[in-house]
């Protein structure tokens, strides 16, 4: 494919009819840290006919996320599970703010009962407390569920530890398009290929994936349900066909096509139908995405005489020019709320995720490695999932907004082109 850049690509149980290694994960490497905290102590749950603790996954949720510092509950005394237990005097000593406990206790045909609750240690008021009824393969996607409770609780923004992440895996010769948890356990295989898959964009149900693959000898562009496995090609015309970016309202992709000229955007419906070309240029123009409201139209171009990132309103007009940094700008992605804009920089031979202020313009390199690409928000817009390269390798990584907090996802085989499901399919 000629082009000027690399493309861009209930409880949490709805994937339980797959079948996966349960426990097979990446591995967290915790990078960089934050200062003020949240001092949360999350106390190993009182456990019963499972070898598994939930309490483990909650506070690994909890710290990747930057947000929470975790507390030691070594040398607390007897642990408590229940809420008479608790010694508030004892916590806020240790300099807990927040605490969780819980049970898993045995119920009928296998299953467990998962109960926790949230105090806050220095009011001494409980904040939160549920019960969960699940089977034992089912107990990391609670986990997740209460993580995401507590941080909602804790910080008044919805929880990401339930949501899931795609991924292209290259391994031994051959291509997957991988879903898995955000923290990459439960990873399933959605389509394998001995040629090129690249771009995965899910729909804003987080029930379908679009992607390329190369399997037709040429780039074209699939759309396949996840849960029944079922795919159609949405575009297939001469040349290339890349870079799909969903329409907020699920119906119509914005995408790359050759066929009439150079690399140029159109709109698509996903059920069918003529190509719509939004702009006529010269130049190279791809790698689209919507703003959350569907007007603006985010890209990257060369029509300026370097790759550099345009907008352009739906509703007509010419395209703006967006980053005037350096010399190389590409691969855009939209915070949720459509007020910062993550990108790949390239400064001093070095390609960077960065952020920008779309209000103020002020820009912000969040990483420090190599060759990072492919930059992804979660759906709270407090993280950003990427690719990067260490060793040889590909591999994925997760910085906080502000830049203070950097994670490396490991696993067997060559990672790359992430992208985070949107909030609403969990």
């Amino acid at each position: 494919m000629h082009r000027l850049i690399k493309p861009r690509s209930l409880l949490v149980l709805w994937l339980a009819a797959f079948a996966w290694p349960a426990w097979a994960a990446m591995t967290i490497e915790i990078v960089g840290g934050a200062g003020n905290r949240i001092p949360v102590a999350v106390v190993p749950f009182a456990a019963s006919g499972t070898a598994d603790n939930p309490a483990e996954v909650v506070a690994a949720d909890l710290e990747r996320s930057g947000v929470f510092r975790l507390i030691d509950s070594r040398d607390a005394g007897p642990l408590p599970s229940e809420p008479q237990d608790v010694r508030f005097p004892v916590w806020r000593g240790k300099g807990a703010d927040a605490m969780v406990i819980g049970q898993v206790l045995p119920a009928s045909g296998g299953r467990f009962e998962v109960r926790f609750r949230l105090f806050d240690v220095v009011k001494g008021a409980q904040l939160a407390g549920m019960s969960y009824t699940v089977s034992a393969q089912n107990l990391r996607a609670v986990a997740h569920k209460i993580a995401d409770v507590v941080y909602e609780k804790l910080t008044g923004e919805p929880g990401v530890f339930s949501t899931r992440i795609a991924y292209i895996l290259k391994r031994g010769g051959r291509y997957e398009l991988q879903v898995s948890d955000f923290d990459g356990y439960n990873s399933i295989t959605v389509t394998n290929s001995p040629e090129p898959l690249i771009s995965p964009a899910w729909s804003p149900d987080g029930s379908r994936l679009a992607y390329v693959s190369f399997e037709e000898k040429k780039p074209v562009v699939y759309v396949q349900n996840i849960f029944d496995g079922k795919r159609r090609a949405v575009a297939s015309f001469k040349g290339s066909n890349s870079a799909p970016a969903w329409a907020p309202d699920g119906r119509r992709l914005a995408v790359a096509l050759s066929k009439d000229a150079v690399s140029q955007i159109y709109l698509i419906d996903v059920e069918g139908g003529a190509p719509k070309r939004l702009m006529e240029s010269p130049a190279l123009d791809t790698e689209p995405i919507f703003s959350p409201d569907g007007r603006m139209l985010y890209f990257t171009s060369d029509r300026g005489g370097s790759p550099q990132i345009y907008r352009m309103s739906l509703d007509g007009g010419p395209a703006k020019r967006v980053t005037f940094d350096g010399g190389y700008n590409v691969s855009p992605a939209l915070s949720p709320d459509g007020k910062i804009m993550a990108f790949v920089h390239r400064r001093e031979g070095r390609d960077l995720v960065a952020t920008m202020d779309l209000a103020t313009g002020q820009t912000q390199v969040l990483t420090d490695t190599n060759h990072d690409e492919s930059p992804s928000f979660a759906p709270n817009g407090r993280m950003i999932l990427y690719a990067t390269r260490v060793g040889g390798r590909g591999m994925l990584a997760t910085v906080s907004v502000d830049g203070l907090v950097k994670q490396r996802l490991s696993q067997t085989g060559d990672l790359r082109e992430p992208a985070w499901a949107p909030l609403r399919n969990q």
